[in-house]
């Protein structure tokens, strides 16, 4: 039982597109974070403290756990389609989300949620123009009583 309260069950959506890692740290701290999950297909970023081993070590470093979570990134072929919001490329990616690796990947951010609130973490700032738009919409369907942030 999380002693957070109004945080437990939340799922924090966000994008650290012109973010420093500093800022992203800082940010998932205000919205009481106990656990970030990468969507990202490879959590590499050419933005200082962004890819995955800093990024792990930064929350670390703060309480906060890190968890890549591959089966839920977006082909790298699809994403300009998915961004410019391409009926064909979202219902590419819900076809990635179908994946046997992938729904353990959700029940897992589901079981992370009974302790408190998980981020999704992607590049893209605009939920909208992410795939982690499809991905929240996926976990609300098995865990209906989560509240969602989108940051």
């Amino acid at each position: 039982m999380s002693t957070t309260g109004s945080a437990e069950g939340t799922l924090v959506s966000i994008g650290y597109e012109g973010k420093t890692a500093s800022d992203l740290v800082a940010q998932l701290l205000e919205q009481d974070v106990r656990v970030l999950v990468d969507v990202r297909l490879t959590p590499l970023s050419r933005k200082p403290g962004l890819s995955k081993t800093k990024l792990s070590e930064a929350l670390a470093a703060v309480g906060i756990g890190y968890i890549h979570h591959r089966a839920l990134g977006n082909p790298k072929d699809n994403r300009a389609g998915f961004r410019a919001g391409e009926p064909e490329s979202r219902a590419r990616y819900r076809e990635v989300l179908e994946s046997a690796a992938a729904s353990d990947a959700l029940a897992h951010v589901c079981e992370l949620l009974e302790d408190g609130a998980v981020a999704l973490l992607c590049f893209e700032h605009n939920h909208a123009e992410c795939h982690r738009d499809i991905v929240v919409r996926q976990l609300l369907k098995a865990c209906p009583d989560a509240a969602v942030v989108h940051v």
